[in-house]
């Protein structure tokens, strides 16, 4: 086995409420449901298309997936292939950053030597295998800089304000593949930025990262001191999380601490990854046109967000 991989866990976030695409899957499903719950393109939802693209790289059982209370009914019949105690579930969604936090907090309890890999459970990825293999190198990077966090950058086709953009530094030194330094990390600019960004070779941040897990939990000990102290020694289960949400300002991972930290992130290339975070309507309707498919919901009444 790869000895990057042996501490290799992986983190499926599942905790959004796709407010953003709710008219689209009330189309699709009679219900306003969270996207990555939705069966938009094939058999599987997205969520199940994210732990099949995981399995051959990380076991059900290192595997954890982080839900909201709201949405379980939605979510157990789709996580049933892990095991009930890895699926981690918070009492409301806060934004991205305090889902991360606690589910980072379990993870250290359960191995302090932990690596982790995170994915967000309603992106669409054509190359599953370069997907993997890019995770992969990606891993093996961290396993020989411990105190950085690998970031897989996808190549913008065309300006879109609704992404992370990471502007590259420097090639790493003996990497094997297009690995590079972050000279800054700009959440979603306003689309003169966002060209500029793109012309000097700036990429998407697909939000899939790897990093150790001590050390992630060391950066946001330094960025969000008060939220690590707050969930210290705090399960992630609903129950035991309640006390802590009444009071918890909603913060961005992104905005808040990845912006804030561009001198610790490495960034990976993924050329030809066939990625979209499907954000909008006219993202998913790009991927079916791209695929020569007609969107299901066409011609019937209007899909935006």
């Amino acid at each position: 086995m790869d000895t990057s991989l042996e501490h290799l866990w992986g983190l499926v976030l599942a905790g959004g409420d796709g407010t953003r695409l709710q008219s689209l899957t009330r189309l699709l499903t009679g219900q306003p449901i969270p996207k990555q719950y939705c069966r938009i393109l094939g058999d599987r939802s997205l969520l199940e298309a994210t732990l099949d693209r995981l399995a051959p790289l990380v076991s059900p059982e290192r595997t954890l997936a982080i839900v909201n209370r709201a949405h379980l009914e939605l979510a157990r019949p789709q996580l049933a292939g892990l095991p009930a105690r890895n699926v981690l579930v918070q009492p409301a969604n806060r934004d991205t950053g305090p889902g991360i936090l606690v589910s980072l907090l379990e993870l250290r309890r359960r191995d302090p030597e932990a690596t982790v890999a995170m994915f967000p459970s309603d992106h669409d990825i054509r190359d599953e295998r370069a997907f993997r293999r890019y995770v992969a190198e990606m891993a093996a990077v961290i396993g020989r800089h411990p105190g950085r966090v690998a970031l897989l950058g996808a190549r913008p086709d065309h300006v879109d304000t609704g992404y992370g953009y990471i502007a590259p530094g420097a090639r790493l030194a003996g990497a094997s593949g297009a690995v590079f330094g972050v000279r800054a990390f700009h959440e979603k600019p306003d689309p003169g930025t966002a060209a500029g960004i793109i012309r000097r070779g700036g990429l998407w941040n697909s939000f899939v990262m790897v990093g150790r897990v001590a050390r992630l939990i060391d950066l946001l000990g330094a960025v969000v001191p008060a939220d690590v102290a707050r969930f210290a020694g705090v399960p992630a289960t609903a129950e035991a999380l309640a006390p802590a949400y009444e009071s918890l300002a909603a913060w961005n991972f992104s905005r808040d601490f990845l912006q804030r930290i561009p001198e610790h992130l490495l960034v990976t290339r993924g050329d030809h990854l066939g990625w979209s975070d499907w954000g909008t309507p006219e993202a998913i309707e790009r991927t079916f046109e791209a695929l020569g498919l007609r969107p299901p919901w066409r011609g019937s009444e209007s899909a935006t967000a």
